[in-house]
């Protein structure tokens, strides 16, 4: 098996997948491999097999720039998504690249050879043996995603061991969970709680949400009427684009409305649960939050199923704090108990940093909380490594693509220059510039809670990680590569030149 490459991609996830398309359209000379922990394409989309699993975003925006969506479900679900997934990477010849049951945990670039070893721990055999295996490549692309795929985050409730019934969290979910006439509590209040209960009421189950404090629910038709009629005359390429343009801008002009009127924003999304659920519901207690819009992600619920189960009475909202376990069911911090038979811990993900590998540069350990990230792709004084992490305020694949092509522009230009090696580096001017987090002004505790462990955001460009498409596109594709903090070079030629002006001093 071939163990060098031009580019190795670790994941085969959407990210992954989509940036090993645009590598062999963009650079189609370059050898590369892809690198995948789990036995199948998918990531997250094979991962989560929770009853309803689906987008939480368009598909004419959380689908590739390259491949139209054209299924009739702009709001997609979870089966439909890793088809396309596994469509692309079939369509682009991709199987053969990637190597299954290979889970990166380490990575050393040498600035001498300018080039990475990657340590990958494979599994095989029945007994799950682990093997060691090692990779080289002149280039790195991170795509492993951003949460860690081995679990979940599961606050540790009193009482738990007490607890007769079933506890599931959705990141683990059992395929044999029968759970039609039972009783089902789900504690959370994100997308995964949300797309879960209306899904496991309709499926029989007398359903109980408990969540700590309400989020933002908005509905749309889970159909985009103007796709599907852009798709009836005009070839799907071009109806996918001009789709995916008009929902950016929607998007966009609706998240700088929150920033700049959140009070009027706010009454509007409270008028609309209001139409939906009428009158004499309580929105003021359960869907009412203490923030203003998109200080955390707004959960899009399709054709209203979760006010429709509602209204059905087979769900049931209680907002309030989780005391603990009861043996049959969960006690809450008003002193009511909540009887179930299932308890669903939708409490959300535990974010990891670049996939959670150990990175090296000559032999030292880089602590990324002390590096800067460099347009959000990029980190200071790595060389040849760029990093995926899409938008917490839009569709994740807006940034994915801007970012793979970003890297093919860097594989063309490094060629071009013939150079090696490309580093983002502090100027001068940028050393004593204020900082702020990877993600700020998002208060989403799954965010929150690992915030300290990203590189940290300049407050001037290269150094920042926007959650501005338009801004991210001119950055990414139009700006000049060499703006004065990404640094070319070859190492190898420095480290002669060095050598011989040694050799000639000691003459």
């Amino acid at each position: 098996m071939d163990s060098h490459f031009d580019v190795i991609v670790v994941g085969a996830g959407l990210s992954g997948i989509g940036a090993a398309c645009h590598l062999k359209r963009e650079c189609p000379g370059k050898s590369f491999a892809i690198l995948e922990s789990r036995e199948t394409i998918g990531g997250t989309w094979d991962l989560f097999r929770y009853p309803g699993v689906r987008s939480d975003s368009d598909m004419h925006t959380l689908g590739y720039d390259f491949k139209p969506w054209t299924d009739a479900k702009a709001i997609a679900d979870g089966p439909a998504i890793l088809r396309y997934v596994q469509e692309a990477a079939c369509e682009h010849g991709l199987t053969e690249h990637i190597r299954f049951g290979h889970r990166v945990v380490a990575a050393g670039w040498d600035t001498a050879e300018a080039c990475w070893t990657v340590d990958a721990e494979r599994v095989g055999g029945g007994a799950g043996v682990r093997a060691s295996v090692r990779f080289t490549c002149n280039f790195l692309q991170l795509c492993a995603g951003y949460y860690r795929y081995d679990g979940g985050h599961v606050p540790r409730f009193e009482g738990q061991e007490n607890f007769v019934g079933t506890v599931v969290h959705p990141q683990q979910w059992p395929e044999d969970l029968d759970y039609a006439g039972k009783r089902v509590v789900i504690i959370g209040s994100g997308a995964t709680a949300m797309t879960l209960a209306p899904a496991m009421a309709e499926g029989g189950a007398k359903v109980v949400m408990v969540q700590r404090s309400p989020t933002y629910v908005v509905s749309r038709p889970d159909e985009d009427a103007i796709a599907n009629t852009l798709r009836k005359w005009l070839p799907d390429r071009l109806a996918y684009a001009i789709t995916r343009w008009k929902n950016v801008k929607l998007q966009s002009y609706f998240y700088d409305q929150t920033r700049v009127n959140p009070g009027k924003v706010k009454r509007q999304l409270l008028g609309l649960v209001r139409q939906h659920l009428g009158p004499h519901y309580d929105v003021d207690t359960h869907f009412t939050p203490r923030y203003d819009p998109w200080d955390q992600r707004l959960c899009l619920i399709p054709n209203a199923d979760l006010f429709r189960a509602i209204k059905s009475g087979t769900l049931e909202m209680v907002t309030d704090g989780v005391e603990g376990f009861a043996e049959h069911g969960l006690k809450l911090a008003s002193g009511r108990e909540l009887p179930a038979d299932i308890l669903v811990s939708a409490t959300g993900l535990r974010l990891e940093v670049l996939g959670g590998a150990a990175i090296r540069v000559d032999g030292k350990p880089v602590d990324f909380s002390e590096t800067y990230t460099y347009k959000g792709m990029m980190v200071s004084d790595v060389p040849n490594l760029v990093q995926t992490f899409g938008y917490i305020n839009a569709s994740w694949t807006l940034r994915a693509d801007l970012t793979a092509r970003y890297a093919c522009r860097l594989l063309n230009r490094m060629d071009a220059l013939e150079m090696r090696q490309c580093t983002p580096r502090l100027r001068d001017q940028d050393r004593e510039m204020p900082t702020r987090p990877w993600i700020d002004g998002f208060s989403a505790g799954y965010i929150q809670r690992s915030m300290h462990l990203f590189p940290k955001q300049g407050n001037r460009a290269p150094w920042v990680h926007t959650q501005d498409y338009a801004q991210d596109r001119k950055m990414a594709l139009g700006a000049l590569l060499e703006d004065g903090a990404l640094t070319f070079d070859n190492p190898a030629d420095t480290a002669a030149r060095h050598d011989r002006s040694e050799r000639h001093q000691v003459a």
